[in-house]
């Protein structure tokens, strides 16, 4: 590589990726890979372009660190470090989540029966953190007599969690490991027996269940299940009534349950319904029903039904709320004298309280039109008492206890914003709707300062997700009050991929209307330019993961209308993956972006891949980050990409790639280390909207 010899005091030139053309044919088409050599993990060739890339990224943004810190310490300054969680009750204990100042982790604690009882911190994740430059803890599961608790931890990003258990007690760890895990396990009724799901060592598919006895040798677990069918993943939990243990086995459009006893003794599992390509349901449990959201009979925005737990199969499913064009039922959760629905209408959260004896039947009232409200923790089953959660982009999140009888409401927490410089009122959201190419409505959630001229001067950034039926609802957020408050208007763009219209604006935007997606998100962008909001010499874009795919069909379909681009852990290089399907995900995401074996699949997953898209033309200035360990999303994708890109870029912008050499596709660990990321980020697009391009 060109940059080798350079010094870090002399201006450096972007990374020269060397090309090395490989072939790839499908279905008589040849593409030429010039850099799939990068695929191969750990190769000193791989190891140095990232470096270099690395070295780049830091100089040339060297001008801009001290705008970072600033960013980082206002963000951090907001943050109230010695934070603590809304305790809940659970079966005998109050469990919550504190922080301790300057600490990066969070400690894990609970009191027995009453608040004012002795503190038991049952993990100090910041002292399990020492030594490591990664660490999660993927929460943790108490047995029924309160004594061992169950946990799994990642140290290296890759998502394959080690389990691990610790008697409460006595503060001892057992010392029996078991490895590769997603992290989560379900205690059996005897305090003895766990279940947990193990992943495919190569492809990290969630795809077997075990049954692990303490005081045994994990080697000695036995498998109680395996997914031999590569499109599905696999996972087990216990019923909200602590009766029931499901395994439950799902692809994006099928999925299908197994149940068996808490209390066994003998564990056997039995099917609930049987999979049929297309049905989707989910199970709750309540007396003697099975409670299932479902899609069966077209119902394509789900409905409820209930199933006797002793004869559960299909044919005896009775309706209890029936389908509805233009309600989507998200959730349930079940109490002993009320129902509790959440659902989408318009867009907007909606929270329906039911009583079992049909003597009432109300919604919470919310008046704004871009706020976001679900039902939190709420294990106790005879209760009166439900606890949401509520916040809007102008608006931080509170805890609420509603009492579902009388109707009063009482708020636990609401998130305090600390530095002395935040009041809501300063700031205005709203909802407004683009066109699309097809005459679609797109709805757009904003949020920006009040005061600000909306004549097309103001830098914004547009977001947007669109993939897996995942709806991004306008969330507060208290890092975003940098941008915000540096006179950047913020944006939501709603678009097909998610389910924020119902289940239908999904549909039409995966597989061979994948393309909507995309012409969405440009759409959007065309409309705030054309109502003044911004214009293309201050419009920014932002996506992750599948969002990062978003930007780059962006990149290539309109490049244009931004003036700058951040891609993170984007999933670009489509149909290679797709095509490999010893990769993590490829499989069991056939139904999202179809099998590119089949050529209809094929032809049209390259129309759109933004990494075969690429072409010479003017790109604006993009920022792309990654991680190592990235399970989700291969370093290689978005390395190749950024090669590509700087190729085929004859504009005189910039293109920068940071790889985070420690963390995998949610970044660096701990709260702090996890602002610092942002801080970057929002000093690339500030740093930007001081220039024109």
């Amino acid at each position: 590589m060109k940059n080798d010899t350079q010094s870090l005091d002399t201006p450096l030139l972007p990374p020269d990726a060397k090309q090395v053309p490989h072939e790839l044919e499908k279905h008589g088409d040849i593409r030429i890979d010039e850099y799939y050599w990068m695929n191969e993990r750990d190769h000193p060739d791989v190891i140095a372009y990232l470096e270099a890339e690395n070295a780049y990224y830091e100089q040339m943004t060297a001008h801009t660190k001290p705008l970072q810190q600033k960013l980082f310490e206002e963000m951090k300054a907001r943050i109230k470090e010695d934070d603590e969680s809304v305790p809940y009750k659970y079966n005998g204990y109050w469990y919550y989540t504190r922080f301790e100042k300057g600490k990066n982790y969070p400690l894990y604690c609970r009191r027995e029966e009453v608040m004012t009882a002795p503190e038991e911190v049952m993990f100090d994740n910041n002292e399990m953190a020492e030594g490591h430059s990664y660490f999660k803890q993927a929460g943790y599961s108490i047995s029924e007599n309160n004594e061992i608790a169950v946990y799994g931890i990642d140290t290296v990003s890759r998502r394959q969690y080690d389990l691990q258990f610790k008697n409460l007690k006595t503060g001892d760890i057992y010392p029996v490991v078991i490895k590769n895990t997603t992290g989560r396990a379900t205690w059996g009724g005897d305090n003895k027996t766990v279940f947990y799901t193990r992943k495919d060592p190569q492809t990290l598919r969630s795809s077997q269940i075990f049954k692990h006895v303490l005081g045994t040798e994990a080697s000695d677990d036995v498998m109680v299940y395996e997914e031999l069918d590569e499109t599905f993943d696999v996972g087990i939990f216990k019923s909200k009534s602590r009766k029931y243990i499901f395994i439950g086995a799902s692809s994006t459009l099928t999925s299908e349950y197994r149940y068996t006893e808490a209390n066994g003794p003998g564990f056997e599992f039995k099917v609930i319904q049987e999979r049929t390509r297309g049905l989707e349901y989910g199970v709750s449990h309540f007396g003697d029903y099975f409670y299932l959201v479902t899609n069966k009979d077209e119902a394509t925005n789900f409905k409820l039904v209930k199933t006797p737990v002793a004869s559960p199969a299909m044919e005896n499913w009775v309706e209890v709320i029936p389908h509805r064009e233009d309600t989507l039922l998200e959730d349930i959760e079940i109490f002993e004298e009320y129902l509790v629905v959440e659902e989408r209408n318009g867009g907007l959260n909606k929270i329906n309280i039911k009583r079992w004896d049909e003597t009432e039947d109300y919604y919470l009232p919310f008046d704004s039109e871009t706020y976001t409200v679900f039902a939190s923790i709420n294990p106790d089953f005879d209760t009166e008492l439900l606890r949401y959660s509520y916040n809007a982009l102008d608006t931080p999140p509170s805890v609420v206890s509603f009492n579902m009888r009388t109707k009063e409401k009482k708020i636990l927490k609401e998130v305090e914003v600390l530095g002395g410089n935040f009041d809501k009122d300063n700031y205005e959201s709203k909802r407004i709707w683009a066109t699309a190419d097809d005459g679609t409505a797109i709805p757009i959630s904003i949020v920006y300062k009040k005061g600000i001229s909306l004549d097309g001067s103001n830098p914004l950034l547009q977001y947007a997700y669109g993939s897996y039926g995942i709806t991004t609802d306008p969330a507060f957020s208290t890092s975003r009050l940098s941008l915000l408050d540096n006179g950047f208007i913020f944006a939501i763009a709603h678009i097909r991929g998610g389910e924020y219209l119902g289940r239908n604006w999904y549909e039409d935007g995966k597989l061979l209307k994948k393309m909507n997606t995309f012409t969405d998100f440009i759409a959007c962008s065309t409309y705030l330019i054309e109502q003044g909001y911004t214009n293309s010499n201050n419009l920014y874009a932002y996506g992750g993961s599948a969002g990062g795919l978003l930007m780059g069909g962006i990149l290539n379909m309109a490049p244009q209308l931004y003036n700058g681009v951040i891609a993170a852990v984007p999933f670009v290089d489509v149909v290679t993956t797709m095509l490999d399907d010893s990769i993590p995900l490829t499989t069991s995401e056939y139904d999202e972006w179809g099998n590119p074996n089949d050529k209809e699949y094929y032809d049209y997953m390259k129309s759109y891949s933004p990494y075969d898209q690429v072409t010479v033309q003017n790109y604006p200035n993009i920022l792309v980050t990654t991680g190592y360990h990235d399970s989700q999303v291969q370093y290689w994708e978005p390395a190749k990409w950024v090669a590509r890109l700087r190729d085929k870029n004859i504009a005189d912008t910039k293109i920068y790639f940071e790889t985070n050499m420690d963390a995998g596709h949610g970044g660096a660990s701990g709260r702090f280390e996890a602002l610092k990321e942002t801080a970057k980020d929002y000093a690339f697009l500030i740093d930007l909207a001081g220039k024109s391009k």
